[in-house]
């Protein structure tokens, strides 16, 4: 893991963290009303915080061995 995904993890907590709270004060303020910029927030946050999970890196699959089913005419 390098030292960038931790980063992203606390930045995508940050995130998620503002976005709730914005949205919880937003309601209170107009009570049938959210925030765009709370949902966006979230978003932002829950991708920030995937990422830095490493769940969106790619891993080339490993090699089976094992050949696709011929086509013969």
């Amino acid at each position: 893991m390098y030292l960038a995904h931790p980063i992203t993890l606390g930045a995508g907590a940050v995130f998620l963290i503002a976005g709730i709270l914005l949205y919880r004060r937003r309601g209170r303020d107009a009570p049938g009303q959210g925030s765009q910029g709370a949902v966006i927030l979230l978003i932002v946050g829950l991708i920030m915080a995937i990422h830095g999970l490493g769940l969106l890196e790619y891993r080339k699959p490993a090699p089976s061995g094992v050949e696709g089913p011929e086509v013969g005419l």
